[in-house]
């Protein structure tokens, strides 16, 4: 049987999480109808495989112990090498690859046919929704510097969100019916599954062969949160994107449990800067539309939405002291709790330990 890799590359804030935590769920049942989710072993999550594989590849090193990722690409080639049918590799920091790192995956994945797959969201909910999550990396800068960077395209963000940039890249020598991109819907759909549909699409397979829904998504912040979670970052001086200690207590309990639950007003794009992205927009479907690449959904899609005028732009760089002192106390409370359990637990270990170095010294 013929295999065939699609290596879907982002880009982020995309629905990435959601997608690649249904594949996993699913991936059993996928195995059943030929498709591959490729795992390292029992003891670590497909997710965090196809991320520590993607970082390996990358040459990067962040989110976790020096050398977390060594090897994790090799050992995602060789998974890859043993199956057959549909294999599907799924990580949205491929998005931003240089031209040596995507050489080096077309080269390892050679003795299949590849295809790309590529989500893409209009500037106008991505910028934002971009923004809040470098701040949840642990990043200290304004909505403002994040724009000014964004348009002159010196951010991380911004060179994984260029879809022509990146589509040239990764397809420079694929065919452009090798190449698919997934637009991000506007709206969900009746059932609020389009986004997962286009994906099936693009994939290849079809949506009841993953019936088990994910609970996981990656949702944005809201203004109040965002400012708490900035100043925090600032307070806290960590110096390093993406520390351990971070990842698990601001970035997993405080922001993805608690804060990212709060009813608040959304980080919308500044009314003066959407120009810009209807410019990019513009930019985007031309080069579709001359690339004969596949596209997955509606180019529209692309193109950002201007609210009502009657709704008024809040500026997350100035939030009112008593919308961010809200989201501040739950935060408090939340860490508190976790500080008082973890302490309880510590003490609980230490009365056992001495236990048994009594009954020990009895015997």
């Amino acid at each position: 049987m013929s295999r065939i890799v699609h290596l879907h590359i982002g880009a982020p804030k995309t629905g990435t999480t959601y997608l690649q935590d249904r594949l996993m769920l699913n991936s059993a049942r996928l195995a059943e109808h030929g498709v591959t989710v490729p795992s390292q072993n029992r003891f670590v999550e497909t997710d965090l495989f196809h991320f520590r594989a993607a970082l390996d590849l990358l040459g990067q090193d962040w989110g976790g112990a020096p050398g977390h990722a060594r090897g994790a690409w090799d050992t995602m080639v060789k998974r890859v090498r043993r199956a057959d049918g549909n294999v599907i590799i799924s990580h949205e920091i491929l998005a931003g690859a240089k031209a040596d790192k995507i050489a080096k995956a077309m080269n390892d994945l050679s003795g299949a046919e590849v295809h790309i797959v590529y989500s893409a969201r209009d500037l106008g909910r991505q910028l934002p929704a971009a923004w809040q999550e470098s701040v949840k990396q642990g990043r200290k800068w304004s909505f403002r510097r994040f724009l000014d960077k964004a348009e002159r395209g010196q951010t991380w963000f911004r060179s994984a969100m260029d879809l022509p940039t990146v589509l040239s890249s990764w397809g420079a020598k694929l065919p452009p019916e090798r190449i698919h991109v997934v637009t991000v819907p506007h709206d969900r759909g009746p059932n609020g599954d389009e986004l997962w549909l286009r994906f099936c699409r693009a994939f290849e397979m079809q949506p009841d062969w993953a019936p088990l829904d994910s609970e996981r998504d990656n949702r944005s912040l809201g203004i109040a949160e965002t400012s708490l979670l900035r100043r925090l970052n600032r307070r806290l001086e960590l110096g390093v994107w993406r520390d351990p200690v971070y990842d698990s207590l601001i970035r997993e309990l405080l922001a993805q449990e608690v804060l990212v639950n709060r009813k608040t007003m959304p980080v919308r794009l500044p009314p003066d800067r959407f120009e810009f992205a209807e410019q990019q927009a513009e930019l985007w479907i031309d080069w579709l539309e001359g690339s004969g690449v596949d596209v997955v959904g509606d180019v529209d899609d692309l193109r950002p939405r201007r609210p009502d005028a009657e709704e008024p732009w809040r500026d997350p760089d100035r939030v009112r002291p008593k919308l961010e002192l809200s989201a501040a106390l739950d935060a408090l409370t939340v860490m508190t709790r976790e500080a008082a359990e973890s302490r309880a637990q510590a003490q609980g270990l230490t009365t056992r330990l001495r236990d048994t170095a009594r009954r020990l010294r009895e015997r």
